[in-house]
């Protein structure tokens, strides 16, 4: 065994058998990932409680400010992308994820700091909180109860909301983000009403329902993404921003869980450039030598391929008219199917469902969250136990 692969485990290849099989899954994954990421909706549930107790009203007394810095690192950087693209276009102050330590060199008295941290101890977050502390910023920190972070916010005499760790941050999304999403709402940034919240949780509960691991492969969404994805090299495009965030987050989700490499992004930007992935050596080159009557599942399984995975959001955007058209976005993801399908590239597509934003972003987001955790028990994996990132955190820290 090569030095540093103590702890590495699992086999090249998926094996579709252990998907169906309740039993297996359960040994495979210790650490309970698909439980945690079925607590999704309770999470929303819960948080939403959380904040409603904490002391928001401070941030009101100094009315609108001038731009809003949400500060972490990992998943809790990407809940300063879900308050971007749930406030939209028309959000009044630019809304400006930051995720290294401080914050930026303008941050001052007019603006609004929102330190983000699952362990409530990641430098990045710490660091921005004593920044926005010195330079005088409102301050809102959302973390693990009894840490640093909330140490630092009660220095700073500011809003603290506790978010219990029950789960690694990456199975705690919705944990972090709504804490971010009501402090804007308390700053009048976005608008979301409990009806929101409530439709969130609903449709995240159903989808795990629906991605429960009792459900066979067949019938199980999640289950039959992540098979489709065995082996290959997603490409996973967002067709507006808001369906963006969702395959970043996919892609977070593949890399930590499922130990794949992704390509992600916004189909827009993809369409200027990186669709000639579907023409290079592992997407129109090699599928064009493939017989076209053989069966897809006896394939060389050594033949690594694309599988491009489409977010189509489907919008309600008649009213944003900053947005850009949904007829233009739609006929993007169009153009990018038809192209994957005359490159013989297999392509997923996930639409949004629902009536707000959120409940949008979240439709886009479970059976992904539940196919990379799929993916990686099909390969004898851990999705809770990633050496690598004990390793990595364990060398940067000396």
């Amino acid at each position: 065994m090569m030095e540093g692969t103590a702890g590495v485990s699992g086999h090249r290849h998926a094996d579709e058998s252990l998907l169906d099989n309740p039993d297996a899954l359960a040994e495979h994954d210790p650490g309970g990932m698909l439980r945690f990421t079925a607590s999704a909706g309770a999470q929303v549930r819960e948080s939403a409680a959380l904040t409603a107790e904490a002391n928001l009203s401070l941030l009101e007394d100094d009315g609108r400010p001038r731009a809003v810095v949400i500060a972490g690192i990992g998943t809790a950087g990407r809940t300063g992308d879900v308050l971007a693209t749930v406030a939209g276009p028309r959000c009044p102050v630019p809304v400006i994820p930051h995720r290294s330590a401080g914050v930026p060199g303008w941050v001052g008295a007019a603006d609004v700091v929102i330190a983000v941290s699952a362990s409530g101890r990641s430098p990045e977050a710490l660091g921005a909180a004593e920044a926005a502390h010195r330079r005088g910023a409102r301050l809102v920190a959302v973390g693990a109860p009894d840490s640093q972070l909330q140490s630092v916010a009660e220095r700073a005499r500011a809003p603290f909301i506790p978010v219990p760790r029950r789960a690694p941050a990456r199975a705690s999304l919705w944990a972090l983000t709504v804490p971010v999403l009501l402090a804007a709402r308390t700053l009048g940034l976005v608008k979301v009403n409990e009806a929101d919240l409530a439709e969130t949780a609903a449709r995240l509960d159903a989808d795990a329902d629906r991605c429960r691991p009792t459900a066979e492969s067949f019938v199980n969404p999640a289950k039959s993404l992540a098979l489709g994805l065995s082996g290959s090299i997603p490409i996973v495009w967002g067709s507006s921003p808001l369906a963006t965030v969702a395959a970043r987050r996919f892609g977070d989700t593949l890399s930590a869980n499922a130990r794949y490499p992704v390509v992600t992004g916004a189909l827009g930007e993809a369409g200027r450039g990186r669709v000639g992935l579907l023409d290079g050596v592992f997407g129109g080159l090699v599928e064009g030598e493939r017989d076209i009557f053989a069966d897809p599942d006896s394939a060389d399984p050594d033949a690594t391929r694309l599988r491009l995975v489409l977010l189509r959001d489907g919008g309600l955007n008649a009213e944003d008219d900053t947005d850009e058209p949904l007829a233009v976005e739609e006929r993007r993801a169009d153009a990018v199917q038809t192209l994957a399908e005359r490159r013989g590239v297999r392509c997923d597509v996930v639409t949004a469902e629902g009536g707000s934003a959120l409940e949008r972003l979240a439709s886009l987001m479970a059976v992904p969250d539940f196919a990379s955790i799929y993916l990686a028990l099909a390969h004898g994996l851990d999705p809770m136990a990633v050496p690598a990132i004990t390793e990595m955190k364990e060398l940067s820290n000396q």
